[in-house]
């Protein structure tokens, strides 16, 4: 703090002076209290004075507490709570007051007109930006350049170019800031032709070029290099705005390397050229690769090595920086600066820390970050939306959804998106829907991202008739949405239908990507199309310049392992450059079960136990394959292994979603409320299925009528999810259930009989695909 002087020119003076010194809110009330102890008839001046240091310091709530005990107030006192109200965004609160000061004998004046029009300004409030715009007209301050500056700055911010430009023709006098708003207010719009139009006639009236006009120019100029020019012509390519902006503008347009010269030429940057370099060096993501994100690092270290400060935009670029590159521990150290400068709870800065921890796994501190947030913004909520969805947290996103709509929040497309794909993987529908119909009401269903989320929704739903009737009501289609559909007929065994879908993206010169072949392929392996298959995968790579993932290779070794061509899909995994991954051998590994050829099976399990001995698939399919050929003793040898090693099978878990929300099973459940009706019913229906077949005199194979006749308390939780469903959905509706594992064939050959004995179409998702159970047949053609 400045000494004082060692005399004033009176009492005001030297508490106005303290007043300015006041760096935080609790000095202003010790001043504040000191005062009305001393002087409790202080002049309207000095009551001013504290009510702009209040302003200042504490926001619109403290300085209107000072405001409504002030018995005097002049346009002074108004002038300041309309400009605190409308910085904070409180634009409702901001008006009311300009509204009590015309309804008091206050004599109002320009600054508090300025103020009012700044408040409709943030509110994109139009309609009362008119009426203060005719009070201005009324009062004879429309001629003023400083009034009419900010008519035409609140008509361009909300989007009335007309408007403002009629201002603009009929003011009296132009300056800087006239130019610069009208300018800015048609780069905003989008109405590019006309702000050239505008920078042109600038140019003309001779008014010299600015930093800021030039900067608006630069934002929308497809000709960077010009403006460049004309910056350099006009002797500002030192300034400080101007460099931060065309470095900007550089990087967005993909001349990185324009931006990182333009970035060395600059003599003395600041931390604004500093961040505008960071942030184009991570601009986009796609091409950014880890060696340019990691010029960013660089960046930030040198910026901290000249003794710069970071900023807020500093640190929510470099974590994204961080996130990019994978640097998750840097980012822990930058997250710990941040907590130093006092920035956690800062939106931007929030968001990237809570993508950085949903990146590297630790959820938990993301949303820890989160609980600092002011959670005002849909972003910080996105963010974390997205974390739950990506870590797999489904319900929990669901819930956090849900929270976000009571804090009257309105989710945008990502939100929504985000939160389809949760409905998605946990395949409730209904929830899905009801998401689907806000998105709609929001105007937000016209986007192709948001359809592409509904057609994912639906087929991991199980209903591929609203995913493709969802394809077929969209105005516009990308390669995610041809790709979806393409999926969806795939999943749900309908081949033929996926590969004509696949024709017509080709007539419609969409080019694949690796999903939509991934479709194609898994099309092809669950209709048995072998030959198909293998063409698609040879013109992948020759035609499209497409490399196979590990998941393109799995389904080629499906393909073959379900014709029975073992020896061809062994030789195929041997070939490839996934040969020692577990899940290409595990693939071959089922095949070898369902075709019975144990010797192989053998040899596979054993090499997939050597690379992968902690995962208990492997061993489940072994045991299953040992008890299908009757080696007991081996199915045995194959569990104790387990219990050995340590190895644990994932317990089963399936849910259905009724009217009444979720409803989960496990195993031999009876902690759901209807347990006995639902073990009622299911013992019903097996008795059911055991007096059709015995009076068609259907063979079964004695493993299915063994496991009927056992007691019902270890039953298979997707029998008790079909039970429960049976009893509350009408006769007309299909039953959708899901599990988390594969479907093992008691239960395959068990739902069969109930779609037969019940006359009702199941549709079971389990880990690998859906299976459609219709009048006693499986759409999978029993290969499970």
């Amino acid at each position: 703090m400045p000494q004082p002087p060692t005399k004033f020119a009176s009492m005001d003076a030297f508490y106005l002076y303290i007043l300015r010194s006041c760096a935080a809110l609790p000095q202003v009330a010790v001043v504040h209290a000191h005062i009305a102890r001393a002087h409790p008839a202080a002049s309207l001046f000095l009551r001013n004075s504290l009510l702009a240091a209040y302003c200042r310091l504490g926001g619109p709530l403290p300085a209107r507490r000072l405001f409504d005990e002030m018995r005097r107030r002049n346009a002074v006192s108004f002038n300041l709570l309309i400009d605190a109200y409308s910085r904070a965004g409180l634009a409702e609160l901001s008006l009311g007051i300009f509204a009590r000061a015309l309804a008091s004998r206050v004599k109002v004046d320009r600054f508090t007109y300025a103020a009012a029009l700044a408040a409709c300004s943030r509110a994109c409030d139009v309609r009362t930006g008119k009426a203060v715009h005719a009070l201005v007209v009324i009062d004879g301050h429309d001629k003023g350049v400083f009034l009419s500056n900010s008519l035409i700055s609140m008509y361009a911010r909300c989007g009335k170019m007309d408007e403002a430009s009629q201002v603009f023709d009929v003011a009296v006098e132009h300056d800087d800031v006239s130019w610069n708003s009208l300018i800015s207010g048609y780069v905003r719009a989008g109405q590019y032709q006309d702000m050239l139009r505008v920078f042109s006639l600038m140019r003309r009236s001779g008014m010299g070029l600015n930093s800021f006009a030039l900067g608006s120019v630069v934002k929308c100029c497809s000709c960077v290099e010009a403006v460049h020019g004309c910056v350099v012509k006009a002797g500002l390519d030192t300034d400080i705005f101007l460099a931060s902006a065309m470095i900007d503008m550089y990087a967005k347009k993909g001349a990185l390397s324009n931006a990182v010269a333009l970035f060395k030429s600059v003599q003395e940057p600041n931390v604004v050229v500093f961040n505008a370099m960071i942030a184009g060096f991570c601009r986009d993501e796609t091409a950014a690769g880890k060696e340019v994100v990691n010029e960013a690092l660089s960046l930030y270290s040198e910026l901290q090595s000249r003794g710069m400060e970071p900023t807020e935009f500093t640190f929510s670029s470099i974590l994204r920086a961080c996130n990019l590159a994978g640097e998750f521990e840097f980012g822990k150290q930058l997250h710990g600066q941040v907590l130093k400068h006092s920035f956690q709870g800062d939106d931007f800065i929030g968001s990237a820390l809570i993508d950085l921890y949903s990146s590297s796994g630790c959820l938990e501190d993301g949303y820890k970050c989160f609980r600092y947030l002011p959670k005002e913004d849909i972003v910080t909520w996105t963010s974390m939306i997205s974390g739950c969805v990506q870590n797999e947290l489904f319900e929990k996103a669901l819930r956090l959804f849900q929270e976000s709509l009571c804090y009257g929040l309105k989710p945008d497309l990502f939100t929504l998106s985000s939160v389809m794909n949760a409905c998605a993987s946990l395949a409730v529908a209904r929830t899905g829907k009801q998401i689907q119909s806000l998105a709609t009401k929001s105007g937000l269903d016209k986007f192709t991202v948001m359809g592409n989320s509904c057609i994912h929704m639906y087929a991991r739903s199980g209903d591929v008739d609203a995913a493709t009737q969802m394809f077929q009501e969209m105005e516009s289609r990308d390669v995610v949405s041809w790709s979806a559909v393409i999926s969806s007929h795939a999943q749900h065994g309908c081949a033929r239908d996926a590969l004509r879908t696949f024709d017509e993206m080709m007539d419609a010169k969409v080019a694949p990507n690796e999903i939509t072949f991934l479709g194609v392929l898994t099309a092809c392996s669950h209709g048995g199309l072998v030959d198909e298959g293998l063409r698609y995968y040879e013109i992948m790579s020759k035609e499209y310049g497409l490399s196979p993932s590990i998941k393109h290779c799995t389904c080629v070794v499906d393909l073959l392992g379900r014709a029975g061509r073992l020896a061809d899909a062994e030789a195929f995994i041997k070939d490839s450059a996934f040969h020692d991954d577990p899940v290409v051998w595990r693939s071959l590994l089922a095949s070898c079960r369902i075709h019975g050829d144990m010797e192989r099976g053998q040899f596979i399990a054993d090499r997939i136990m050597g690379l992968e001995p902690s995962s208990s698939a492997s061993y489940v399919i072994l045991y299953n394959m040992y008890l299908d050929a009757g080696e007991l003793y081996l199915a045995s040898k194959t569990r104790d292994l387990m219990k050995e090693r340590g190895v644990k099978k994932e317990p089963g878990l399936s849910w259905i979603e009724l009217r009444s929300g979720v409803h989960s099973f496990v195993a031999g459940d009876k902690s759901h409320p209807e347990s006995n009706a639902i073990y009622t019913k299911l013992a019903q229906m097996l008795s059911k299925i055991e007096k059709l077949e015995a009076t068609d005199n259907v063979s079964t194979d004695s493993s299915d009528i063994s496991s009927r006749e056992q007691s019902l308390v270890g039953c298979h939780s997707e029998k008790l999810a079909v039970a429960f469903g049976m009893i509350h959905l009408p006769e007309s509706a299909p039953i959708r259930v899901m599990k988390n594992l594969r479907v093992c064939r008691d239960c395959h050959s068990t739902m069969k009989s109930l779609s037969r004995s019940e006359n009702r179409e199941i549709i079971l998702r389990d880990a690998i695909r859906f299976h459609h159970f219709r009048g006693g047949s499986c759409s999978c053609g029993d290969y499970w």
